[in-house]
């Protein structure tokens, strides 16, 4: 049986990005690791870069700048490691 940490490791995913999508569709971390990989194989960048667009801007709200820029620093990190798909959405990160 994989751990969570070989499964992240497969994912093409960072930690902080699987939280954001966990938080996001409300699921257990593994489930978002499949979800995300999934995603990333097949042309769903855009779908895990509004998810966490959503989440970073649900911590705005609450005025949790915290989290807010964790996940800014994930967003930021997505982007750069997934750059093939990044002119379709044309997000730019502050």
């Amino acid at each position: 049986m994989l751990t969570y940490e070989e499964c992240l490791e497969m994912s093409e995913l960072s930690a902080d990005e699987i939280t954001a999508i966990a938080e996001h569709e409300h699921m257990d971390p593994m489930i978002a690791v499949a979800l995300g990989h999934y995603l990333v194989t097949h042309n769903g960048e855009q779908r895990i870069r509004r998810f966490i667009l959503d989440d970073i801007e649900r911590a705005r709200r609450s005025g949790d700048q915290q989290k807010q820029a964790l996940l800014t620093a994930a967003l930021k990190r997505f982007i750069a490691t997934h750059p093939a798909r990044q002119a379709q959405g044309h997000i730019a990160v502050s």
